[in-house]
């Protein structure tokens, strides 16, 4: 039988609405391809992180299921359309109940998977998004890290679905860089932690400078 390799998954969810368009998309497939290559150069991360990629605009959908990062291709990504932020947690639900393996009495499964959601606005999906935050907390199974980019964002509502919610002042290429490389820096270290505190909660790097931490 294959060794069976415990993985660190990770969903990538991306806020693609209309809002979005122009620098700040553009921005953001340059920061996933700064993480993916940032990654790939990390022996303990190329070997336990798999990297999943989740867009939401007016509905939701995974464009990359749970991939290594070796194979893992860019997917094409588009500003359009509200923010269904309700949806996307839907689809990270059924994603992880589907992907991530869970333990069983002779092998571990997947180490909780890490959640990084980047949104730029307040969910226009509110009803969805109240039950999905709820059914968010029985899946138990993730480490969420939100952050809310620039002045219109609303950390109110992150706040109900994870304790880690970064505020960005802006949408500009830098900030999304900064962004993209603290993601990178969040996976590798958690995969280096991962035999150190099995299933409990990540220790994060200090978040970029002019990125605030809301309390």
């Amino acid at each position: 039988m294959a060794d069976f390799v415990r993985r660190l998954p990770v969903y990538l969810l991306l806020d693609c609405s209309g809002s979005m368009m122009g620098e700040p998309i553009e921005a953001v497939k340059q920061g996933v391809k700064a993480l993916i290559s940032e990654l790939r150069s990390d022996p303990q991360a190329l070997e336990t992180a798999y990297l999943s990629v989740i867009t939401f605009d007016s509905s939701a959908r995974q464009v990359l299921p749970l991939t290594e990062l070796m194979l893992f291709k860019e997917p094409e990504i588009h500003a359009s359309g509200a923010t269904a932020l309700g949806k996307a947690l839907n689809v990270l639900i059924d994603c992880i109940n589907s992907e991530v393996r869970k333990s069983t009495e002779t092998q571990k499964g997947d180490w909780r998977p890490l959640v990084f959601i980047l949104t730029d606005g307040s969910p226009t999906d509110i009803e969805a998004f109240r039950e999905a935050a709820q059914k968010l907390k029985t899946v138990k199974a993730a480490n969420i890290i939100a952050c809310a980019a620039g002045s219109n964002a609303n950390t109110s509502y992150l706040k109900e679905i994870t304790e880690n919610v970064l505020m960005m002042n802006t949408l500009s290429a830098g900030d999304m860089a900064q962004f993209f490389a603290w993601a990178s820096g969040s996976i590798k270290m958690s995969s280096k932690s991962l035999d150190a505190k099995p299933g409990g909660a990540i220790e994060l790097p200090p978040p970029p400078q002019g990125f605030v931490v809301v309390p």
